[in-house]
């Protein structure tokens, strides 16, 4: 059975929507070619990611639908790890189908999230704004949720 966890939209680093000071083109538009040859194709969603806080709750990635290691997508830095999990996201009666997105921190050089922070890929959704209280549907069986007994803000 799934789990709803229900989420705050926080501003994330800019960098999977739009050209950056760290990229000069959007990083998931650069990355779904790769995604795609290794079998997940992201085309039809939004070419950016959802930044839904769980905190006081965290997550690990446990047992992804996909994993793709070492993806050398732009030469501006050395290759990542990316896992994959189906997912959904509820915002204003509706929902939308996805993916949560981790790249995984050990192959970062920068652009780290705070493990309360979920990104998704999924489709656009009209009027969502930072600062939007969404929920989020994962599978318990790929993602593992626990409470943080220390919280801190995201």
């Amino acid at each position: 059975m799934n789990k709803r966890l229900q989420g705050l939209l926080k501003r994330g680093h800019r960098v999977a929507s739009r050209p950056s000071k760290d990229y000069p083109y959007s990083s998931l538009e650069k990355q779904k070619p790769f995604f795609k040859n290794l079998g997940l194709d992201l085309y039809e969603y939004f070419n950016g990611t959802l930044n839904i806080s769980i905190a006081p709750h965290e997550f690990s990635m446990t047992h992804p639908e996909f994993t793709f290691e070492l993806v050398k997508w732009t030469d501006l830095h050395p290759p990542e790890t990316f896992s994959f999990s189906c997912c959904k996201v509820f915002f204003k009666s509706r929902e939308y189908a996805g993916w949560v997105y981790y790249p995984h921190p050990e192959t970062k050089k920068t652009h780290f999230q705070n493990p309360s922070l979920i990104e998704v890929i999924t489709y656009e959704i009209p009027e969502i704004q930072y600062g939007d209280v969404s929920e989020i549907e994962i599978n318990p069986s790929e993602i593992l949720i626990r409470e943080n007994n220390h919280p801190h803000e995201v």
